[in-house]
């Protein structure tokens, strides 16, 4: 079996796979597979890809989540990374990370740099940690610029399929919607220093993207994810404080992208539901947020973030 298993969803993205693939095919460190989901691109990426290596499983367009899943499902490697088609790898990521897995972590997080159109790239760097708990490292993970985005992260391909963790399909925001439980009910999760991620902010991606329809299924499917997770967590004995915090926060602040019509039906729901009561409250500043929270979060992120 190979050590890793790289799953590379596809989608339209001709512009920005040979950057992608090459990235993948100059790394240092070679016993790895290419998993690549071509989910019925109608442009020339699937040429692009046929000029690699790699295996290339073609679909119908069913999103990301379900391409990713996919993916999981022939990965043959210990470890299994998730590579966006527009981002890239920097070539001793794979090299790095194997030299980080011999205490055999669930999870190793690594560090990303974004870059933009114009090429410029910054870099988000973090102190490393040793292998600990999963609710430790989320403790460590949460003040990170990322949090919930799949592509940080090494999982280990076992504990993935034991868990029986799957993206939800038909959905946006899908990593915010397993990731976070991911990290949590791991039993060793380590983070190493080295910047390895490439993420690619282009105009016109899932997350830049203005078209309000749109904003409004985001909105709704965070919401059913930060349902889900509420209650999966809660079927655990997990120390969950800080991250019932940090899903309620997320939650708060997407809401605000809303018009005010449908912001203050969702201010409504979130009383409803009790997301204010996650919000931790153990310090001054944090009771100062949750008061300006409850009054209105449009407020507290204009005048605060």
């Amino acid at each position: 079996m190979p050590k890793f298993s790289i799953i590379i969803p596809v989608y339209n993205v001709e512009k920005y796979l040979k950057r992608c693939l090459e990235s993948v095919r100059q790394q240092t460190f070679s016993d790895f597979e290419v998993i690549i989901i071509n989910d019925g691109s109608t442009d020339k990426s699937l040429s692009v890809a046929k000029k690699y290596p790699y295996q290339i499983i073609t679909t119908e367009n069913k999103g990301l989540s379900s391409a990713r899943n996919l993916g999981i499902k022939k990965a043959k490697g210990d470890y299994l990374l998730f590579l966006d088609s527009d981002d890239f790898l920097e070539k001793d990521l794979l090299k790095e990370l194997n030299n980080n897995l011999f205490d055999s972590p669930d999870i190793v997080r690594f560090q990303v740099q974004t870059v933009t159109d114009t090429k410029e790239k910054v870099k988000y760097e973090e102190k490393e940690f040793q292998t600990t708990s999963g609710t430790k490292a989320f403790s460590l993970i949460v003040s990170s610029h990322f949090v919930e985005n799949a592509w940080c992260y090494a999982y280990k391909r076992a504990y993935f399929l034991k868990e029986k963790f799957k993206f939800k399909e038909g959905t946006l925001h899908e990593d915010y919607g397993l990731i976070p439980l991911v990290i949590i009910k791991a039993n060793r999760v380590k983070s190493i220093s080295y910047i390895g991620y490439n993420y690619y902010e282009r105009t016109g991606s899932i997350m830049n993207n203005s078209d309000y329809k749109r904003t409004k299924k985001k909105v709704e499917d965070f919401y059913n994810h930060y349902l889900y997770l509420e209650k999966e967590i809660n079927k655990t004995n997990l120390d969950s404080t800080i991250f019932k915090s940090f899903i309620a926060n997320s939650l708060i602040l997407k809401i605000c992208e809303l018009k005010k019509e449908d912001y203050q039906i969702y201010r409504k729901k979130l009383v409803k539901d009790k997301v204010y009561s996650n919000i931790l409250k153990d310090t001054i500043p944090r009771k100062i947020k949750y008061f300006f929270l409850k009054i209105s979060p449009k407020i507290y992120y204009k005048l605060f973030k």
